[in-house]
């Protein structure tokens, strides 16, 4: 990577749609979509991987996989992409999370925007628990993860705050259908790149 990967980072309660519209997003603008979240559940599955016990322990309960894994997760998958602006849907969640990434990765990435999601937790809620009703295969999309998942998320708004002191975050209003979300998305989008 000679130039600096650009990065938008995608925040929103579990269901509030970041995967949907990251998406669409993707089919759009060919950026590469990242979803911290999928690239954990991948390592936790991978055979050997000495961190999948750990990352089973923190999904089971809701609770932050350490920042560093997340991190060098994230990095490895930017260096495996020729991709040049990257979709880091999920990331970062909580204060750790952001210390982290400001150490680790703020030097070797461009940070354009934050993408922020607000969607209601009852929508949000039920979204999961259809998308685990049809066969997720996420063992998260249930009542009782979904609970302690909200309770972490609540970490998130901290985020977006520290964010938003910087003119970077870009709100949009996600209880409506994917495709009047998105309209939304690719103004935001179409703005930045100007």
């Amino acid at each position: 990577m000679s130039a600096k990967p650009k990065v938008i980072f995608v925040l929103g309660g579990p269901g509030a749609g970041k995967g949907t519209q990251c998406a669409k997003l993707v089919d759009t603008y060919g950026f590469k979509h990242l979803s911290a979240g999928d690239l954990l559940r991948e390592e936790r599955g991978k055979a050997g991987s000495e961190f999948s016990e750990l990352i089973e322990y923190h999904m089971t309960n809701g609770t932050i996989v350490p920042v560093a894994i997340t991190c060098k997760l994230i990095e490895k998958a930017m260096q495996k992409s020729a991709a040049d602006t990257f979709l880091i849907d999920g990331f970062p969640r909580n204060k750790d999370n952001l210390d982290g990434w400001l150490q680790e990765m703020a030097d070797k990435t461009q940070l354009l925007f934050v993408l922020f999601f607000d969607c209601p937790n009852d929508t949000c809620i039920k979204r999961c628990l259809k998308r685990g009703a049809a066969g997720s295969g996420r063992t998260d999309d249930n009542l009782e993860s979904l609970r302690k998942r909200f309770v972490t998320y609540q970490d998130t708004l901290s985020i977006i705050e520290y964010y938003k002191k910087q003119n970077l975050v870009i709100t949009i209003d996600s209880n409506r259908s994917a495709d009047e979300v998105f309209e939304d998305v690719k103004i935001a989008v179409e703005n930045v790149k100007k």
